[in-house]
């Protein structure tokens, strides 16, 4: 397969690593001091882009791919208040796109464990419930693409809650998201409940980016020859 990566910091060049590992190919390497060539990134010759850059050019970067019909994983947060207008260019298009917060294997089996949770702790109001990230010092975005991700799956099972907020709250139906940014932590999310008589905590620590980039090529993998919206329940089989 071959592989555009839109965006070669970090995290594409872990990316490329796991692609070359896997046998894939790398067609294009996009970064700021090229970024005018992800014109020339084609079905013709790129079975699917990764997309891993910044808030602030994600979302030109993904109209540019989706308007030349690439099929398109996307992993950079902060980015989502025009998500639905990305999906929608996707399907136009008769292309894929799958965005994840977080493509580790683990992340979406603890997202998973939070729904679950959540239902539970619905029927159990005096617990107060804390969200907790903890993210290297060069991470942008506050909360996390990932505590947002975890924040509305506790919504979506939890009808006491309807809405999240990135600092302490005492409102019943708010989730309090605490964002913290430490040297070298490639991500630490805590899902905590606690009363005057116990805590339940449910916790990932991701050791590296390792798994993050893992995730992206096989999110790639499962797209290429396929039409439609995506993500990574359907990648994993988390439903």
């Amino acid at each position: 397969m071959k592989i555009a990566l839109v965006g070669y910091g970090k995290m594409g060049k872990e990316i490329e690593k796991i692609a070359l590992e896997r046998s894939h190919s790398i067609s294009f390497r996009i970064n700021k001091e090229n970024a005018s060539e992800i014109l020339h990134i084609s079905p013709q010759n790129t079975d699917v882009a990764i997309e891993f850059t910044s808030p602030e050019s994600a979302f030109e970067n993904l109209k540019n791919l989706l308007l030349q019909k690439v099929r398109v994983v996307c992993g950079t947060t902060g980015w989502l208040s025009k998500q639905k207008e990305i999906e929608n260019l996707a399907l136009q298009n008769e292309t894929a796109f799958l965005y994840a917060s977080n493509f580790s294997l683990g992340v979406n089996i603890f997202f998973r464990l939070n729904e679950l949770l959540a239902q539970i702790m619905s029927k159990h109001p005096s617990y107060r419930l804390l969200l907790e990230e903890i993210h290297h010092t060069e991470k942008k975005d506050a909360p996390s693409g990932t505590a947002i991700s975890l924040a509305e799956g506790i919504i979506q099972n939890n009808p006491l809650k309807n809405t999240w907020v990135n600092e302490l709250s005492e409102k019943i139906n708010e989730i309090s998201i605490i964002s913290k940014r430490e040297p070298k932590v490639p991500g630490t999310h805590i899902v905590r409940y606690q009363n005057e008589i116990d805590c339940i905590e449910i916790r990932h620590e991701a050791y590296s980016r390792k798994g993050f980039a893992t995730g992206a090529v096989i999110a790639a993998e499962f797209i290429a020859g396929k039409k439609g919206i995506f993500s990574m329940k359907d990648v994993l089989q988390l439903g």
